[in-house]
């Protein structure tokens, strides 16, 4: 099949009224979704319990995160890629049977070895992002493409939110091992769903894998994300650190040179010139950092003992219900974000989220003395990460034509992956340069934090309001070869 014949194939497909199960899908897609969202956060604050379970210090437990953002960031790309070559439901079956295994791996580990293991299978998942959104375009009718690219966007959020809101129930009330067995009943349903409940899109991109480009960008990242990841314990200052950063930057130079180069590509590092893509990059980094620093600060605050004037008492299970409005403003705002993308474009809804994930960090920044201001926060950035990627999801298959989304949607999930990382690695360095002889965070470590993650609120903003206004969007879209693009 040609790429004219490719590209035109998902209206052919909704001319002869042959897709039934769209409901299914999404359904199936969603759980898939969310089950690697939620368990992406999920380990985050248990990780003292398993530390002390498996006999291993918090440091090391730490590789249980590590390893899992490392094989997501890594995978992604190649799993995306291979989605646009060889089918995206075949591949959505492979990374969702890896997920479970993983899953499995990890629940029945007897020790650290093991569930870093299983946590490095759980990591190939971050793939179901690019895949589902892709399948999205290619099965759905038209009119309800952006809506459920909006709901998909915001349920990698919504994931994250609810992992931290159920981690500690699950730790206090079972055990660590838990946090496994639960979400990998959402694994069978979605890969059940995606066996027997999906077709095959016509939608391809043949080719070959790129094996060069592949052993590049993956030296490229894990050098990059170690360093982020381990830097606080290592001293940001040390050889190992600047070593690793050192070499990810130069790997990275040296990917954008042999991609250039390519015939085939595994990330066409073209598209990184398009208006509409560099926009979403450039957002979807900075609401990686934001969306980790909330879930870092705000749990931390609320967990403080109130003697020191500051804090508020909670246990683990209080504090994680106070995340709860957090999450259901990404519920609500993922697909208002899609109904507004149809009718205005993706600029308008990536510019509120801006705007209200700035406000989201102005308010705590301002004053945290009182709970509603926790709140309060909690609920603008719900708001502010739903609307925003969800935009930048619609943005970039706006921008890239339908055989490229793969590889497009995954550059945009690596990149929030490292804003996601940088995002942790600097809210931590801060609360621990600003402790108390105790250990304690400091009044000031939240006032820095809160700060901090304005200013990236900030630099969002500035990305949403540099995207392609709604009169420029159609003529780009034309010009880079994009045959479905929403009314509006």
């Amino acid at each position: 099949m040609s790429t004219t014949a490719a590209a035109a194939a998902p209206e052919r497909a909704l001319s002869d009224g042959r897709r039934p199960k769209s409901t299914g899908i999404v359904l199936y897609l969603s759980l898939g979704g969310l089950s690697f969202a939620v368990l992406q956060s999920l380990v985050a604050p248990a990780l003292g319990t398993i530390g002390r379970d498996l006999g291993v210090t918090t440091s090391a437990a730490s590789w249980v995160l590590t390893a899992y953002l490392l094989a997501a960031a890594v995978l992604t790309p190649v799993l995306g890629r291979l989605g646009d070559m060889v089918g995206k439901r075949r591949v959505l079956i492979v990374v969702l049977a890896l997920l479970l295994v993983g899953t499995v791996v990890a629940a029945l580990a007897p020790n650290l070895s093991a569930l870093v293991v299983g946590r490095v299978l759980q990591g190939a998942a971050g793939a179901v992002m690019p895949l589902s959104i892709g399948i999205v375009r290619d099965e759905l009718p038209q009119e309800r493409v952006s809506v459920t690219i909006g709901l998909l966007s915001a349920i990698f959020g919504i994931g994250a939110g609810v992992g931290i809101v159920a981690a500690g129930p699950i730790v206090q009330h079972l055990s660590w091992h838990w946090l496994f067995w639960l979400p990998a009943v959402l694994v069978v349903v979605a890969l059940f769903g995606a066996v027997f409940g999906m077709e095959e899109s016509p939608v391809r991109k043949p080719g070959r894998l790129d094996v060069a480009g592949t052993a590049v960008l993956s030296v490229a990242l894990v050098s990059l994300l170690l360093a982020v990841g381990e830097g606080e314990d290592w001293g940001w200052a040390s050889a190992a650190t600047l070593g690793l950063l050192t070499l990810g930057v130069v790997a990275l130079a040296a990917f954008v040179l042999v991609e250039l180069r390519t015939a085939e590509p595994l990330v066409d590092v073209r598209l990184f010139t398009v208006r509409g893509v560099w926009t979403a990059h450039l957002v979807a980094l900075a609401f990686g950092f934001a969306m980790f620093g909330t879930f870092l600060l705000v749990p931390t605050l609320l967990q403080l003992p109130t003697q020191l004037g500051y804090g508020f008492g909670k246990d683990v299970t209080q504090a994680g219900l106070y995340l709860l409005p957090t999450v259901v403003a990404m519920v609500v705002a993922g697909p208002v974000a899609g109904i507004l993308v149809r009718r205005v474009g993706p600029k308008v809804p990536m510019v509120v989220g801006g705007v209200a994930v700035v406000a989201a960090f102005v308010v705590p920044a301002a004053s945290h003395a009182h709970l509603w201001q926790v709140v309060l926060s909690g609920i603008l950035t719900g708001v502010g990460i739903g609307m925003a990627l969800a935009a930048c999801s619609n943005a970039i298959i706006e921008a890239v034509p339908a055989t490229q989304t793969g590889e497009a949607i995954s550059a945009n999930t690596v990149v929030r992956t490292i804003g996601s990382s940088i995002g942790t690695a600097v809210i931590a360095a801060v609360i621990t340069s600003h402790s108390t002889p105790q250990g304690l965070p400091t009044d000031a470590a939240f006032d820095t934090g809160f700060w901090a993650a304005t200013g990236v609120g900030v630099l969002a903003l500035i990305g949403a309001l540099l995207a392609p206004s709604v009169r420029q969007r159609r003529v780009r879209a034309e010009s880079a070869g994009v045959t479905d693009l929403a009314e509006g």
